[in-house]
C-alpha cells in the first residue's frame, strides 16, 4: 500500500487518523501473535528493558542444590524453579527452603515423559498429580509448567491451559546438562542475552557444573547491566510488547 503523505498533511484529521489504524493494527499484531491459534509455549517477552528470567529445572537429586541456593540467596535473588512432584516429596526440606527463600515455585511434571507424545487424559493426569504433591510440600499452588524435556503439542498446551496453567519453556539454553565446562555455560548464556529472555539452567545431579558456574554468570549477567526476576515478573511487569512464543 502507498500512501501520500504530503497529501495527508494537507488534511490533517486524515493523517491522524491513519497514524492512529497503525498503531492500533501494530497492538493487535502482538495480541493476535498470543492467541491466534490458542494456548501457547512461552519462550520469553519483547521488551527493551535489559532484564531476563533465570530458571532452573529440577527432577532427581540434591547433590549441588543447597550450593546453588546459597549463592541465590548470597546475591539477594529470587529465580524460578521447575520442580517435580516425586522430588518435592523426597526432598521436602529444600522444596520448602526454596518457597521459604522467596523463589518462585513452579511445575516440572510428575514423570519425566514427553507431553507431546502422551493424550490429553494422560497430561491432565500428570500435571495434577504433581501439582498435588508441590502443594501438599511448599503451600504453594503453582501456575507455571515446563513440560519435561520442553517438549509439547498443541493438545497438551490446551490441556495445560484449562488447569490453570502456562506453558514456560526459554530462549537461552545454558545446556549445562552436557556438561561442558565451567566457563562454557558461563559463555554461551552470556552471548545469547537479550531483553525479556527466559534462561534454562538444571538443578538437578546430572549437570555437576552449574553450582560452580552460577556465581560467575550471576556476576556476568549482572555486569552486562541486566536484572535477574522470576518468571511471574517477567511476565506481569515486562511483557510491555507482547510474549514471544517458543
Amino acid at each position: 500500500m502507498i500512501i501520500n503523505l504530503r497529501s495527508l498533511l494537507q488534511h490533517r484529521n486524515l493523517f491522524y487518523s491513519v497514524i492512529g489504524l497503525l498503531a492500533i493494527s501494530a497492538t493487535y499484531i502482538q495480541v493476535a501473535d498470543v492467541i491466534a491459534d490458542g494456548p501457547i509455549a512461552i519462550a520469553g517477552v519483547r521488551t527493551d528493558q535489559k532484564v531476563v528470567a533465570l530458571t532452573f529445572d529440577h527432577s532427581w537429586g540434591n547433590k549441588f542444590t543447597p550450593s546453588i541456593l546459597d549463592t541465590l540467596q548470597t546475591n539477594n535473588l529470587k529465580v524460578t524453579f521447575f520442580i517435580m512432584g516425586p522430588w518435592a516429596q523426597k526432598y521436602p526440606e529444600v522444596a520448602q527452603r526454596m518457597a521459604k527463600d522467596g523463589h518462585e515455585i513452579a511445575s516440572h511434571g510428575y514423570r519425566h515423559e514427553n507431553y507431546g507424545d502422551k493424550t490429553a487424559e494422560w497430561v491432565k493426569s500428570d500435571i495434577e498429580k504433581a501439582h498435588a504433591q508441590i502443594k501438599e510440600v511448599t503451600g504453594v499452588e503453582p501456575k507455571l509448567l515446563r513440560p519435561p524435556n520442553g517438549h509439547y503439542s498443541q493438545q497438551s498446551l490446551k490441556t495445560t491451559d484449562e488447569l490453570g496453567y502456562k506453558t514456560i519453556i526459554w530462549n537461552v539454553d545454558s545446556l549445562d546438562w552436557k556438561n561442558p565446562g565451567r566457563d562454557v555455560i558461563v559463555e554461551r548464556v552470556a552471548k545469547r542475552l537479550k531483553p525479556g529472555a527466559i534462561i534454562l539452567l538444571h538443578a538437578s545431579d546430572t549437570p555437576v557444573q552449574t553450582a560452580e558456574a552460577l556465581p560467575i554468570l550471576i556476576e556476568k549477567i549482572k555486569s552486562e547491566g541486566y536484572q535477574i526476576v522470576t518468571v511471574g515478573e517477567l511476565l506481569t511487569k515486562y511483557a510491555d510488547k507482547g510474549i514471544q512464543r517458543h
